[in-house]
């Protein structure tokens, strides 16, 4: 090996250990400055989790009862307004929620985020009679639920031909059968799904929009506008 060749390795072994010498040093002279920095900042890691578990504890009331009034359905707005502490705070707390129990997130197309959290009773009423209903009969009935449950007028007995089919339903008897159903002036969740000709999930999700009463009007056999009470879980004709 000729001198030069030996000249240059040895220069590039010293351009390696110069910096890595320094560092040695460095780490000796400053390592316990360097122990205790570490060490303060996974101490204030920990504390900080620590405030954050303490603030979800108290939170967790609130947020439980929100998800009980919106049937589930929760926005960061939601929660900030109603615990009166930031969006982004808000937005934190649900996002480890959804986490913690699964929850749906949609994003709708005027950009808020919604959180969808299912309980057993909102499952319950999803799952309730959600086959597809197929080309119902339409079921006329009177405007009012009063009118509902009055007497139905006379009918004119006519001499039937002995040869024709048995007559169909008159409107009388289909406006009795549904007076059964109106008893207390009511449908439920999947009476009305039938009567409207759509799937008991879609009433369910629809409920409480504010355009239910019209929504519903429109695929009514009779034109009647429907409205839902939280209080009674029940769908009431709207009177005009």
């Amino acid at each position: 090996m000729s001198e030069k060749s030996i000249e240059g390795n040895g220069k590039a072994f010293l351009v390696i250990l110069l910096p890595l010498s320094f560092l040695i040093i460095f780490l000796v002279a400053t390592w316990r400055i360097l122990l205790a920095a570490i060490v303060l900042v996974i101490g204030f890691r920990l504390w900080q989790e620590y405030q954050w578990q303490q603030w979800t504890r108290r939170v967790n009331p609130i947020f439980h009862q929100l998800v009980r009034e919106n049937q589930g359905k929760l926005t960061p707005m939601d929660l900030a307004i109603r615990g009166n502490f930031p969006g982004t705070t808000a937005k934190r707390y649900l996002d480890t929620k959804a986490q913690e129990f699964g929850a749906s997130i949609v994003n709708s197309e005027d950009d808020n985020q919604y959180y969808y959290f299912i309980t057993g009773s909102i499952l319950g009423n999803i799952l309730d009679s959600s086959e597809p209903v197929k080309q119902l009969p339409a079921q006329p009935v009177t405007k009012t639920a009063r009118s509902l449950l009055a007497p139905p007028p006379p009918i004119a007995q006519e001499e039937e031909p002995e040869t024709e089919a048995p007559p169909q339903p008159t409107h009388n008897e289909v406006t009795r059968t549904l007076e059964k159903q109106l008893v207390f002036g009511s449908l439920i969740q999947s009476e009305l799904a039938k009567r409207l000709n759509v799937y008991s999930s879609t009433v369910y999700k629809r409920r409480n929009d504010p355009e239910f009463p019209e929504w519903s009007r429109s695929r009514d056999p009779d034109g009647i506008a429907w409205s839902y009470s939280e209080k009674t879980k029940e769908f009431f004709p709207l009177e005009e």
